[in-house]
C-alpha cells in the first residue's frame, strides 16, 4: 500500500493546526519547620493571606503569616504525616465551604464534610469562608420577633431577627439548654437553625443532635462540629463555616437562626494558634486581634433590607465567665460587639430557678421593638418589676418587721418568680406566653398560693385552649390583645374553677 506525500503533508498540517500546549505552572514551596499544626514554608512568594495550600500528602493548610523568608500555615487536618523538605503547593483558591438546602439535617465538619455516616452532601454551591458583612445601606431595622419560647426572655429582654444577642453565664448554667429550646420552638416558625459546637465532646454533640431529632427539627438544622479532639484550626474555623452556610439562605430571602457554642473556646483555639505562629501576646495571652475575629464574625449577622430580599441572621453566641465575671477580656469584647446579652445566674439556677435569667444584668438593646403589641402590653413594667424585687429581697433579709405594701410586693415577686419558671425543652408559643402573663399582670394570681402558681398556669391555659380557642387565634393572627372585658371573664371563670378545686 502506497502513501502519497500530499497525504503526509497535510496530515502533519493538521496535526500542527490541532496542537494544544498544556503547560501548566504552579508555585511551589518547601516545608522548613513543622509542629503542633503549624508549618512554616519557604518559597511560596506570591501566597495570598487566607489562600489554601496543598501538602505533598495531600492535606490542605490555610496561609496565615506572610513574613519576609517564610510564610506561616495552620495545618487542617493530621500532621504527622508532613515532615521538613515537603513540597507544597499553592492552589489559588480561598478557604470554601459547601453550602445549600443539602446540608439540612446533616452534621459536618467546618470543612464541610459529612460526620454523620449519611454519605456525601451532593451540594454543588460553596461560599467563601470569609465575607464583607452587609453594610449599612443594606441592612434594615431588627422589627420582627424571633421567638425563643422562652417566657422571661420573650417577655423581658426579646430578641429580633437580625440581632446579635449574648448568651453568658458560668459553666452549668443552662446556656447550652436556653439555646436549644430556642431552636425547638422555631418548628413552625420557618425559620433554619444552625448549631456550630466549638470545643464540646463529641457525645455531648450526639447528644443535642439526638434531642433536636426527638423534638422534629434535625431536618430543619444544620449541625457544624469540631469537637473537642479536632486540631485548634477546626474550632477557630467553624463558626466563619457556620455563618458562610447561613448566608447562603439569608441572601435568599429566608431566616437564620444561629448558636454559637461557645466563641470562648474558638478565642482559646485562636491564641494557641497565634501563639504557635509566634504573634506577639498582648492581655492574657490573647493576640491583640482577637476582637476582630469576633466583631468580623457577628457582624455578618443581620436583617437585610426589603431591595435584598428581606432575609435575616440571628446570631446567639454563647460566651463562658469564671466566676461570674462579666469584666474579663473576651466577655466584653463581645458584650460590646453584640446587641444586649442574657446572663445566667450560677445562684439563681442552684436555687431552682430555671431558666436562670438575672433580670437585672440582662439587657436588649433592640427592645419592644422585637415585641408584637400583645406582649409589650402585658409585660411592660415586668423587668423592672423583677430587678427591684430582687432589691427588696435582699434588703428584707435584714428586717423582721414589714408593713404589709412590702410584703405584698415580696409575695408579687415571689410568684412572678415562680411563674417565669419553665421545664426544660418546653418553649410556650407567645399566645399563651400573653395569657398567663395578663393574668399575672392583672393580679389574678396575687391570692393564688405560691405552691398552686404553676398548676393555675398550666390548668389556666388548658382552659383557655379548650373553652376559649379564638383568644389564642386573635394573639396569634394579629399580634394584638383581645377584648380585655372577654379575657378577664375568661380568667375569672376559671378562678372560680380552680377555687372550688382547690378547696376540695
Amino acid at each position: 500500500m502506497s502513501i502519497k506525500a500530499e497525504e503526509i503533508s497535510s496530515l502533519i498540517k493538521q496535526q500542527i493546526e490541532n496542537y494544544q500546549s498544556k503547560v501548566q505552572v504552579s508555585e511551589v514551596g518547601t516545608v522548613i519547620e513543622i509542629g503542633d499544626g503549624i508549618a512554616r514554608v519557604h518559597g511560596l512568594d506570591s501566597v495570598m493571606s487566607g489562600e489554601l495550600v496543598e501538602f505533598s500528602n495531600g492535606v490542605i493548610g490555610l496561609a496565615q503569616n506572610l513574613e519576609e523568608n517564610n510564610v506561616g500555615i495552620i495545618i487542617l487536618g493530621p500532621f504527622t504525616g508532613i515532615h521538613e523538605g515537603d513540597e507544597v503547593k499553592r492552589t489559588g483558591r480561598i478557604m470554601e465551604v459547601p453550602v445549600g438546602e443539602e446540608l439540612l439535617g446533616r452534621v459536618v465538619n467546618p470543612l464541610g464534610q459529612p460526620l454523620d455516616g449519611k454519605g456525601p452532601l451532593n451540594t454543588t454551591k460553596s461560599r467563601p469562608l470569609e465575607n464583607r458583612a452587609p453594610g449599612v445601606m443594606e441592612r434594615k431595622s431588627v422589627t420582627e420577633p424571633m421567638q425563643t419560647g422562652i417566657k422571661s426572655i420573650d417577655a423581658m429582654i426579646p430578641i429580633g431577627r437580625g440581632q446579635r444577642e449574648l448568651i453568658i453565664g458560668d459553666r452549668q448554667t443552662g446556656k447550652t439548654a436556653v439555646a436549644i429550646d430556642t431552636i425547638i420552638n422555631q418548628k413552625d416558625q420557618d425559620v433554619i437553625s444552625i448549631y456550630v459546637a466549638i470545643g464540646q465532646k463529641a457525645s455531648t454533640v450526639a447528644g443535642v443532635v439526638e434531642t433536636l431529632r426527638e423534638f422534629g427539627v434535625l431536618d430543619r438544622t444544620i449541625v457544624v462540629s469540631a469537637s473537642a479532639s479536632d486540631p485548634a484550626p477546626l474550632l477557630y474555623l467553624a463558626p466563619y463555616a457556620g455563618v458562610s452556610m447561613g448566608e447562603e439562605f439569608m441572601y435568599n430571602g429566608k431566616h437564620v437562626l444561629i448558636i454559637y457554642d461557645d466563641l470562648s473556646k474558638q478565642a482559646a483555639a485562636y491564641r494557641e494558634l497565634s501563639l504557635l505562629l509566634r504573634r506577639p501576646p498582648g492581655r492574657e495571652a490573647y493576640p491583640g486581634d482577637v476582637f476582630y475575629i469576633h466583631s468580623r464574625l457577628l457582624e455578618r449577622a443581620a436583617k437585610l433590607s426589603d431591595r435584598l430580599g428581606g432575609g435575616s441572621i440571628t446570631a446567639l453566641p454563647i460566651i463562658e465567665t469564671q466566676a461570674g465575671d462579666i469584666s474579663a477580656y473576651i466577655p466584653t469584647n463581645v458584650i460590646s460587639i453584640t446587641d444586649g446579652q442574657i446572663f445566667l445566674e450560677s445562684s439563681l439556677f442552684r436555687s431552682g430557678v430555671r431558666p436562670a435569667v438575672d433580670a437585672g444584668t440582662s439587657v436588649s438593646r433592640v427592645g419592644g421593638a422585637a415585641q408584637i403589641k400583645a406582649m409589650k402590653k402585658v409585660a411592660g413594667t415586668l423587668k423592672l418589676d423583677l430587678a427591684a424585687y430582687r432589691e427588696l429581697e435582699a434588703f428584707s433579709q435584714f428586717g423582721s418587721d414589714l408593713d404589709p405594701s412590702t410584703k405584698a410586693r415580696l409575695e408579687r415577686g415571689q410568684k412572678t418568680v415562680e411563674l417565669l419558671k419553665q421545664s426544660l425543652h418546653k418553649p410556650f408559643p407567645v399566645e399563651k406566653q400573653v395569657v398567663s402573663l395578663y393574668a399575672l399582670s392583672r393580679g389574678f394570681i396575687d391570692d393564688v398560693l405560691l405552691e398552686d402558681v404553676r398548676r393555675f398556669e398550666s390548668e389556666l391555659l388548658a382552659f383557655v385552649e379548650q373553652n376559649h380557642n379564638t383568644i389564642y387565634d386573635t394573639i396569634r393572627k394579629t399580634g394584638a390583645l383581645p377584648d380585655e372585658e372577654t379575657l378577664q371573664s375568661v380568667i375569672k371563670a376559671f378562678k372560680n374553677t380552680f377555687a372550688a378545686s382547690t378547696s376540695k
